[in-house]
């Protein structure tokens, strides 16, 4: 069983509810601690286990699959983090599918629920880390916008960003310089971004994406960003190649 989760039961001294009756109230309540860690493993209900084995294969079947292999642990963390740098290179390795060609790629770390383990990587693995139903998305902002997101990014401490992206970033949350490519934002310049479609509405702090135009933001099932993710170990894995990725510098916090 995973680490040991604490579940908060509140149980109430006088709840007594009717559809249509109003003549009762809540007086007080009553909360307690329920610890659930390995103690419950070793007096397994044989009932209980054996009615959920057919749905434990089932669910098995879906989730163990191998798509990949990984070359070392990998997590994800603020400022700059492996995970986080290989997820948003995969999106900008995915572009070529949709016929775009985005200067950089933007995932929030939010987004990032799990890590991923050394060796053998299944769907479910991938299901974790890539819960929700966030599709891929391109959208256009224009050189001011992008100073604007990146001073975004430095006030939540950073985000995952691809290759090719150095942003500089104070203790305190402020930006104290971003380039692309070795070069600063042209404020009249037009630049396309790969990113999650959550992303692109200007969730997660990242309100510059409001200003977006051009968006191309494909809706089918396929492209949920966890697919991308198992097509691109899938072909590594093709190759018999793991996945595994660098700290480059690509958020640093000034002065460390």
């Amino acid at each position: 069983m995973r680490n040991r989760l604490i579940f908060c039961g509140f149980v109430s001294t006088a709840l007594l509810l009717t559809a249509c009756s109003s003549g009762y109230k809540i007086i007080g309540y009553e909360r307690s601690r329920i610890l659930i860690d390995s103690t419950y493993d070793a007096t397994a209900d044989k009932a209980a286990a054996d009615f959920m084995k057919p749905y434990k294969r089932q669910v098995d079947s879906i989730m163990s699959p191998v798509v990949g292999m990984s070359a070392e642990y990998l997590y994800a963390e603020k400022p700059e983090s492996k995970l986080s740098n290989l997820l948003a290179d995969i999106l900008v390795w995915s572009a070529k599918d949709y016929n775009e060609r985005p200067d950089f790629a933007i995932y929030n770390i939010g987004g990032i629920r799990s890590s991923i383990a050394k060796g053998k990587v299944t769907y479910g693995e991938v299901l974790d880390v890539a819960p929700f139903e966030n599709k891929i998305c391109f959208v256009t902002l224009t050189g001011d916008k992008v100073n604007e997101l990146f001073g975004q990014i430095a006030k939540v401490g950073g985000e995952a960003v691809s290759h090719g992206v150095e942003l500089v970033i104070t203790k305190d949350g402020k930006l104290k310089s971003a380039l692309l490519n070795g070069k600063e934002i042209d404020p009249k310049a037009k630049y396309r971004i790969a990113t999650l479609d959550f992303v692109a509405q200007g969730n997660d702090n990242m309100a510059a994406f409001k200003s977006s135009t051009d968006i191309n933001s494909p809706s089918s099932k396929d492209n949920n960003v966890r697919f991308i993710i198992m097509k691109y170990m899938q072909e590594k894995m093709a190759k018999g190649e793991s996945v595994s990725a660098e700290i480059e510098g690509r958020i640093k916090i000034d002065g460390q």
